[in-house]
């Protein structure tokens, strides 16, 4: 008898698994890249806490490591899950807002995009990045690096509580008073030390926010980041700028202004006025952009500024943290990114300001070093495709600048021991021992047990 024979006959009564092969397989194991395969030995789909329970007795039972996706964003980080139970916790959207503490609860499951529209209704917004498709669950607990982040840090960092069930089956709320070492390493350090079913974090108040973009025609790519670059110095924390070379492929569903047109395109989020934005701009406007949407705003346009697809699809990338942008480098990474380029975004968010100071009380992932976040996907379109190429050259452009990465944009499997300190991946590794000494747990970025834990 094999052990989804076993499992079939024996499982519990409420939780739907599945194995391969069966109605709902397929969907139950994709993820956001249609690169990534991934070919776990069982499905759990849960609806709460205690189905997720059963799934991790089940787990054990069969011999099977654990792990845990939402929405299949940074899959690719880990290995195809062969000998693993996904327990995929897209059931487990709940969401609760009282608008007056300015706390959200929300399921494992849920996304940005069923959170920041009840936010933004009551003048809230999360500290999400540049997409609402994207799961809160592995975003805060890898970090997150959003538009609002230079101003109030980390998205891990405004995380109050987690809930969690740990590998022995017991249901844990875990927060700054309860399981103290554990809620410290649950926000920067992955999901590597239990199946997190809800978290409860704060949102902030946005009195007043404009934001938009100025789009300039792709050949001017060397001048816009000419000019960003000499502005970063003088921006206050309260405005985020982005720099994105895209080319739209000429797909019916874009609008028509951007439909298989190149840009370099420069976006602003800024937590004050449209005319403060524009004077602490103006050397960008002064470089004529050909569309200009800049405005006054409600926080719901921080989830579509960046025009992140919404829909899965196939794409390699590459990511780098960087403290500046020497003029030589502008120079070939405009060429590299420019018309016809197999890169089909790259992008550079400046960073900086809260991110590179630790606030109190803070978790695993606290600061990101560098001035500058990097980021090119690549979409293979064509039999003869140069996308592995143009990434490998970006990436040699970018190793002399290099300080650091940020792990949540890492997407292949590499020892996460290289995006911590010395004591803060000991320290995590001791956590591990105390709450998965199995090493039955594996995050999208892998954590191990410390030896002889």
């Amino acid at each position: 008898m094999t052990a989804t024979d076993a499992t079939r006959r024996t499982g519990p009564p409420g939780l739907r698994l599945l194995a391969p092969g069966d109605e709902g397989w397929d969907a139950g194991r994709a993820t956001f890249n249609l690169l990534d395969d991934q070919r776990p030995a069982l499905i759990a789909l849960p609806r709460d806490a205690g189905d997720v329970a059963a799934a991790i007795a089940v787990a054990r039972r069969e011999g099977l490591s654990v792990a845990a996706q939402a929405t299949g964003h940074g899959a690719a980080c880990r290995h195809p899950l062969e000998g693993a139970l996904l327990v995929n916790t897209d059931g487990m959207r709940d969401v609760d807002v009282d608008p007056d503490s300015a706390r959200v609860r929300v399921g494992a499951g849920a996304r940005w995009r069923d959170v920041a529209p009840q936010l933004s209704a009551v003048g809230l917004a999360g500290l999400h990045g540049s997409s609402l498709g994207v799961g809160l669950a592995g975003y805060s607990l890898g970090g997150g690096v959003g538009w609002l982040t230079r101003k109030h840090g980390l998205q891990c960092n405004a995380v109050r509580a987690i809930e969690l069930v740990a590998i022995d089956g017991e249901h844990l709320r875990v927060d700054a008073e309860h399981h103290v070492e554990l809620f410290w390493a649950l926000r920067g350090g992955g999901g590597n030390f239990g199946v997190v079913t809800a978290l409860e974090f704060d949102a902030v108040r946005v009195p007043r926010l404009a934001a938009g973009a100025f789009f300039f025609p792709v050949e001017r790519t060397a001048d816009v980041l000419r000019t960003w670059s000499a502005l970063l110095p003088s921006l206050p924390e309260d405005l985020t700028t982005w720099v994105a070379v895209m080319h739209f492929p000429p797909l019916d569903g874009l609008p028509p202004e951007v439909r298989g047109r190149s840009y370099a395109i420069v976006m602003a989020a800024h937590l004050g006025s449209e005319s403060e934005a524009r004077r602490l701009l103006r050397p960008l406007q002064e470089l004529r952009p050909i569309r200009d949407t800049l405005a006054a705003t409600d926080p719901l346009l921080l989830g579509t500024l960046a025009m992140d697809p919404e829909d899965p699809l196939p794409y390699r990338s590459t990511t780098a943290l960087v403290d500046r942008l020497p003029d030589d480098a502008i120079e070939e990474l405009a060429a590299l990114s420019g018309a016809g380029s197999a890169l089909t975004m790259l992008q550079f968010r400046h960073i900086g300001g809260a991110l590179a100071r630790r606030p109190g009380g803070a978790g695993a992932r606290a600061t990101l070093p560098g001035e500058i976040l990097v980021f090119s996907l690549a979409i293979p379109t064509r039999p003869d495709d140069r996308s592995s190429r143009a990434l490998e050259r970006l990436d040699g452009l970018l190793a002399p600048l290099k300080v650091g990465e940020y792990p949540n944009l890492v997407e292949h499997p590499v020892d996460a021991s290289r995006f911590f300190d010395a004591s803060t991946w000991k320290r995590l590794q001791a956590v591990k021992a105390a709450y998965d000494p199995a090493d039955l747990v594996h995050g999208n970025h892998h954590v191990p047990a410390a030896a002889g834990g």
